[in-house]
């Protein structure tokens, strides 16, 4: 499958992907001369005659206008969105557990599909707690901890 990653889909993000993902052709929209600022409308049904069968994206808004979920519905691709907000680190960090952790089981519902499919896939929490288990071993020691205040 030829996988289009939209304009708003960050560059590190194209690199992870093309290091795990390998039985598929990933391309970055930014890569493609002359692409970079093509209106949602207009990218479908270009994406489209250029044999790409999805579009990866993080629009979440997208299917919300109806021009271009007209597009959309036109082109016959799929469509994978993961939508997310989060800024700096940890959230290229999600954005890539998130696609990372989702676009393989995605990829293999479109090689079944019999249609076109819209797919969002769902981040991971955001919040540290969710995320993080911390142990202070001097209040909870770890079975087996040995105190270094003994």
């Amino acid at each position: 499958m030829r996988l289009l990653l939209d304009e708003n889909v960050p560059k590190p993000l194209h690199q992870a992907l093309t290091a795990f993902i390998v039985n598929h052709e990933i391309v970055h929209l930014l890569d493609l001369p002359g692409w970079s600022g093509t209106r949602d409308e207009s990218l479908y049904p270009l994406a489209a005659a250029e044999g790409f069968h999805v579009i990866v994206t993080n629009d979440g808004r997208q299917m919300q206008r109806q021009r271009e979920v007209a597009a959309i519905a036109a082109s016959g691709l799929h469509r994978i969105e993961y939508p997310h907000k989060h800024q700096g680190l940890a959230g290229m960090g999600l954005a890539i557990a998130t696609v990372a952790a989702g676009l393989p089981g995605a990829l293999a519902v479109l090689e079944e599909a019999d249609g076109q499919r819209l797919i969002t896939l769902r981040s991971i929490d955001p919040n540290p707690a969710a995320r993080l288990g911390v142990i202070d071993p001097l209040v909870d020691p770890p079975k087996f901890w040995i105190s270094s205040m003994g």
